[in-house]
């Protein structure tokens, strides 16, 4: 974190000082602090043995029914925030509900009630054995990337739940923001993802903490709520006196303790800019991501979870190009069977009345956790390195059952619209020629028990996220009905770079010119075999790339719902022959670097429209 005075707190409180945090959810905001403090937590005695198990019960029972009230009357109050908001947050309320209700936590503490430990010593010591469960699950490599955040937020999921039950056990209140004025910046050391309920997005300019960070639960809520926020702004509270005014900037994660007149007069500026790019996003939502030479693209949006489908609906775009089925997996306690999984598919589809959906089959690997695929004896191997080993279309194919019951679950749930069927990870003809049979004979063994589906079976495609899938594009298109190049794995494979690993990260870059040829090679095979071809990957998202891989060939792209009204104006901003003259520069460059400065100048000459 940087500050702009290096003087002691004493003296800074004289006048502006400016620090840095992580930037969470976007936007300018300027009013006076107001710091709620969370009352301290209860000590915990974890040394005593010699409790009543019967007793500990009893209170046990009690505090999860009052923890199963709090959060039905937390539920009850997301009337009162945006759609989003009410959506993410009621779907994290009912992940904890879940857990409080028969469960692997629940069963974790009354063994050790059993044993003779207290109620909070219990609940403590188990949520922190599954939260490091979560983070270093063992005889298994750390999860990385992705994977890692994903891990951090279900151990997040534990703690906070077994903070509640904590607070419940002991009688130890909860803080509450509704004595915050009108206005406020609220300011907290730490606030928790069940905190985000009790935020008033129409009282509360914006969010600033000492502690957190962008990829937590919090955060995606706070994002969902579109209150300007900052995390991670350490030393913050020290700085503050009885009336300190704030100017917050999301978007940067800079925060301006005591702005002087100057700083201000700009932060209104901004305030007042960034209303009306909001504004002009939310006019694009309606118009066609047409290039401004004429030619109309696809702009689709990725789902990795359901609480997702509102951001999708509100952002243009047409039809889920990417919908993730992990989550049906990672916080189940059994391999959800076909009847199910229809029963979460049916609905999404529905929601998006007649737009296509093209669902993935579990993409799963050993350095993922889940409980459900491990007792099943599914991805549980331990490999040393997972990226290069059994995972995508290998382990399900070496677990036909469970590729045989999503595929079943697909086709009943295609009834409710148009829906697209892909496989990850496949490097060989082979592997979808092996695909597509268990899916044939899925289909013929539904319709011999009566059950609708659709005729032919909906399309059947692969992800080409291998230099070996990408360089036989020719011969997989004349299998596959459809492409989906997925860049981040595409970029990680063939230039041999994990990003998450931190010693070459620097060397993870999707822009590098032998990335680009293997996406234009993908391309160039699908229009030759007249198949789809769609990118799903980060670039996707990226404003100044998409007019890059437009003249690479690419004419879909699914990407975040946040993503998609930015990249409509990209679009709309250039022509077919500007992309055309990028693409070629692009691939005639050096390195990575020479790419995204050229991307960078074009971005600067653009001039979107917003009209029709």
């Amino acid at each position: 974190m940087k500050t702009t005075d290096r003087a002691p707190a004493r003296r800074a409180r004289a006048g502006e000082v400016r620090l840095e945090g992580q930037p969470v959810s976007p936007g300018v905001a300027i009013g006076y602090a107001a710091i709620a403090h969370e009352p301290a937590a209860p000590a915990v005695d974890i040394t005593r043995r010699d409790c009543d198990p019967a007793h500990e019960r009893t209170r046990l029972h009690d505090a999860v029914s009052r923890s199963v009230a709090q959060l039905v009357r937390l539920h009850e109050r997301l009337s009162l925030l945006p759609e989003d908001g009410q959506v993410e947050i009621g779907s994290l309320l009912e992940v904890y509900r879940r857990m409080l209700g028969p469960s692997r936590l629940r069963r974790g503490i009354e063994v050790r009630l059993d044993q003779g430990m207290v109620a909070e010593a219990a609940v403590m010591q188990e949520t922190e054995a599954l939260a490091g469960f979560m983070l270093a699950p063992p005889g298994r490599p750390a999860p990385e990337g992705e994977d890692a955040v994903a891990a951090r937020r279900r151990a997040g999921e534990f703690r906070e739940i077994g903070r509640r039950l904590i607070r419940n056990l002991s009688g130890t209140p909860y803080r509450s923001f509704s004595a915050l004025p009108d206005g406020a910046i609220l300011v907290a050391e730490q606030i928790r993802p069940a905190d985000a309920a009790l935020i008033d997005p129409s009282r509360i300019a914006a969010v600033v903490t000492e502690e957190g960070g962008s990829t937590g639960h919090t955060a995606i809520l706070l994002r969902a709520l579109g209150v300007p926020a900052v995390l991670a702004a350490h030393g913050l509270l020290a700085q503050l006196g009885r009336r300190t005014r704030l100017v917050v900037n999301g978007t940067t994660g800079q925060i301006t303790i005591r702005p002087t007149t100057r700083t201000a007069a700009a932060a209104r500026v901004e305030v007042a800019a960034y209303a009306r790019e909001r504004q002009t996003l939310g006019r694009l939502r309606r118009l066609p991501a047409r290039l401004s030479s004429g030619e109309v693209l696809t702009l689709q949006a990725n789902l990795e979870i359901p609480a997702e489908l509102p951001m999708i609906a509100q952002s243009g775009a047409a039809g889920i190009g990417l919908l993730r089925s992990e989550f049906l997996f990672m916080n189940a306690e059994t391999v959800p069977d076909e009847v199910q999984q229809e029963a979460v598919y049916q609905p999404m589809i529905t929601a998006m009345a007649g737009d296509p959906v093209t669902i993935r089959v579990v993409d799963w690997g050993s350095e993922k956790n889940s409980d459900a695929l491990a007792r099943a004896g599914i991805g549980d191997g331990g490999d040393i390195n997972p990226a290069l080993g059994i995972r995508g279309i290998r382990l399900l194919l070496q677990h036909r059952a469970l590729l045989e019951t999503q595929f079943a679950a697909i086709l009943r749930a295609a009834r409710a619209g148009p829906v697209r069927v892909m496989l990850p990870l496949v490097s060989s003809v082979g592997e979808l020629r092996a695909a597509r049979e268990i899916y044939a004979r899925v289909g013929r063994r539904l319709r011999r028990k009566g059950v609708d589906i659709p005729d032919p079976l909906p399309p059947l495609g692969v992800m080409i996220e291998t230099p070996a899938a990408a360089l036989m594009a020719d011969v997989m298109a004349q299998e596959a009905d459809f492409f989906a190049i997925g860049t981040n794995d595409l970029t990680m494979y063939t230039l041999a770079a994990d990003r998450a690993a931190t010693d070459v990260a620097t060397l993870y870059d999707p822009f590098h010119p032998a990335v680009l040829q293997l996406v234009r090679m993908t391309a160039d095979a699908a229009l030759r075999q007249r198949r789809p071809v769609s990118i799903c990957g980060e670039m996707a998202s990226d404003p100044q790339a998409v007019p890059l891989l437009v003249g690479l060939g690419l004419r879909s792209f699914s990407m975040h719902a946040s993503a998609v009204p930015r990249v409509k104006r990209a679009i709309r901003a250039v022509s077919m022959d500007d992309c055309r003259r990028m693409a070629s520069r692009a691939l005639e460059a050096v390195d990575g670097q020479e790419v995204s400065a050229m991307l960078a100048t074009y971005a600067a000459t653009m001039h979107p429209s917003t009209d029709e």
